[in-house]
C-alpha cells in the first residue's frame, strides 16, 4: 500500500509538471502570437498614414507642381519592414508631413481647402491609431520579455531559446523637450 501511494504522488507530480510546462510554453505561443498581431497593426496604421500622406501630396501637388520631388519622396516611404525599420519609416513620414505642411504653407487658397481640411484631419486621426498601435506592441513585447525571465517560467524560454523582443521606440528628436515660442 505504500508503494502504491508513493507511486501516485510521483505521477501527480510528474503530471503537474508536465501540465505546468504545456501550459508555459502555450503563454510564450500566445504572448508571440500577440507581439505579431500588434507588429500587423503598426503595419496597418503606417499605411493608413501613407494612403492619408500621399492623398494630401496629391492636393498639394495640384497647387504646387514645382514641388514634386519632396512629395514624390513621400511615394517611395513604405516597404515590408522589422521594428526598427518601421521605426525609421515614421520618422521619415514625420519628415515628409513636415514638407508637406510647409509647402501648402505657401498657397493660402489651399490652406483653406475643404479637401485640404479633412485631409489633415484624417492625419490626425492617422497619427492617433499609430499612437495606440505602438502602444500595443509594446505592451505585447514587454509581456513577453517579462515572461521569458522569470523563474520557473524562464527554463522553458531558455530551453525554447527565447529571446527579449525590441521595443518600438520614440524617435530621438522626439524625446526632446518641447520649445514654444509664442512671442
Amino acid at each position: 500500500m505504500g508503494t502504491f501511494v508513493a507511486i501516485a504522488i510521483f505521477a501527480v507530480v510528474v503530471i503537474g509538471v508536465v501540465g505546468w510546462a504545456i501550459s508555459t510554453s502555450n503563454r510564450f505561443r500566445t504572448l508571440l502570437v500577440k507581439i505579431q498581431e500588434s507588429d500587423s497593426g503598426i503595419d496597418v496604421a503606417l499605411t493608413k498614414r501613407f494612403d492619408t500622406l500621399t492623398k494630401l501630396a496629391d492636393v498639394v501637388r495640384a497647387y504646387a507642381k514645382h514641388e514634386s520631388e519632396t512629395l514624390s519622396k513621400l511615394v517611395g516611404l513604405r516597404s515590408g519592414a522589422g521594428i526598427a525599420e518601421k521605426s525609421e519609416l515614421s520618422r521619415q513620414m514625420d519628415e515628409a508631413t513636415v514638407k508637406i505642411r510647409a509647402i501648402a504653407e505657401s498657397y493660402p487658397e489651399l490652406h483653406s481647402s475643404e479637401n485640404y481640411r479633412q485631409l489633415q484631419d484624417a492625419i490626425m486621426d492617422a497619427e492617433d491609431f499609430l499612437q495606440a498601435a505602438r502602444r500595443v506592441y509594446n505592451m505585447n513585447v514587454s509581456s513577453f520579455n517579462q515572461a521569458i525571465v522569470q523563474f520557473p517560467a524562464s527554463m522553458i524560454a531558455n530551453n525554447a531559446h527565447y529571446q527579449p523582443k525590441e521595443f518600438f521606440a520614440a524617435e530621438s528628436s522626439k524625446r526632446e523637450d518641447v520649445s514654444i515660442n509664442l512671442a
